[in-house]
């Protein structure tokens, strides 16, 4: 059986990442991912949170180009990390792990003004059409 883990979500950054080093130097950075939901039920949230991690040159990229409500997409697998806490209970940590991060959308001003900053990837969307038939093994 083969295995695969990955997610790719657009949302915006609920606070500017920053930058930290692990005891061996390599960077890293955590930040919370607001992405908002296709369609609301009474009483349940508009949007889901995401705990996103990210090392080396995607966490130095992210200090350094993103800040708190800028759109980002970010693409990486999911990922559990099982820790003590402070008073001995075993807690379970549900993050992504960010492989790469994109612009998903532009920086105001940015088209009227020339900048330094490198320029924005543009996003491709991808369409996945099913084969004929397909829908005859859907499970409802």
């Amino acid at each position: 059986m083969a295995n695969f883990n990955q997610v790719i979500l657009i949302g915006r950054l609920t606070a500017d990442p920053e930058l930290k080093q692990t005891p061996n130097g390599t960077s890293v950075t955590s930040f919370s991912l607001a992405v908002n939901r296709d369609f609301k039920r009474e009483g349940d949230p508009e949007a889901d949170f995401f705990s996103v991690k990210a090392f080396g040159q995607t966490a130095e990229f992210a200090c350094k180009y993103f800040s708190k409500g800028r759109a980002a997409l970010v693409i990486g697998e999911v990922q559990n990390r099982k820790f003590v806490d402070k008073n001995g209970n075993n807690r379970i940590v549900t993050e992504i792990l960010a492989s790469r991060i994109k612009f998903a959308d532009s920086k105001s001003g940015e088209a009227s003004a020339p900048s330094a900053q490198p320029k924005a990837e543009s996003i491709t969307a991808f369409v996945e059409v099913p084969a004929p038939g397909a829908d005859q093994y859907l499970p409802f």
